[in-house]
């Protein structure tokens, strides 16, 4: 609040994320029947997200998912989140291809943490994904492995837009600051 830092609640949930010009987004939204061996649960989503990229990382040394991160090794570089409604879910991922290390120091320690992490800091708990892959390989291997599951069809943006001007429900915003200074109030009391 002190430095006036925008806050952006995602519809889908998930832990805090720093987003900056350097943070990648890859989101998959999917009918159930169109991937039918996942179930729309979180587990299912996860271990078929994993699997799309173990083809994308492949020739990384140490990639695995873990615990719902993707990590190289035992480091974070992308952190998931999801939102399951009937037979269609959507699976967001935010990649850290860099990062400003001043920023992590905004990030506190979660309630929930994984295992893995062992009470590391953040910037012991994260790595930078540009320092395992060239990001054109990222995007390439990413279609790739999304092309062998789907077809694709290339899309102008102005044809998204489009879309976006129909009837839809829109619940990722911007926080005010009395939202924030509310959410201060709360964590406040509950320590």
């Amino acid at each position: 609040m002190e430095d006036r830092i925008p806050v952006i609640k995602r519809f889908t949930g998930g832990g805090t994320v720093i987003v900056d010009k350097s943070t990648l987004f890859v989101s998959l939204i999917c009918n159930k029947d169109d991937v039918p061996n996942v179930q729309p649960y979180p587990r299912s989503v996860m271990a078929w997200s994993g699997s799309l990229y173990d083809e994308v990382f492949k020739s990384v040394n140490g990639f695995q998912l873990r615990e719902n991160d993707y990590v190289f090794g035992d480091r974070k570089f992308g952190g998931n989140a999801q939102s399951i409604i009937k037979n269609r879910w959507i699976h967001h991922t935010s990649f850290l291809w860099d990062y400003d290390v001043r920023n992590m120091a905004y990030l506190k320690l979660p309630s929930r943490v994984p295992q893995y992490r062992l009470e590391r800091d953040h910037t012991d708990f994260v790595c930078r994904m540009k320092d395992y892959i060239e990001r054109s390989d990222f995007v390439e291997k990413t279609v790739k492995a999304v092309r062998n599951q789907f077809t694709l069809k290339q899309v102008n943006l102005e044809d998204i837009d489009s879309y976006a001007k129909g009837g839809y429900l829109k619940t990722t915003r911007l926080l005010t600051m009395e939202e924030l200074e509310e959410a201060m109030a709360d964590t406040i009391q509950n320590t």
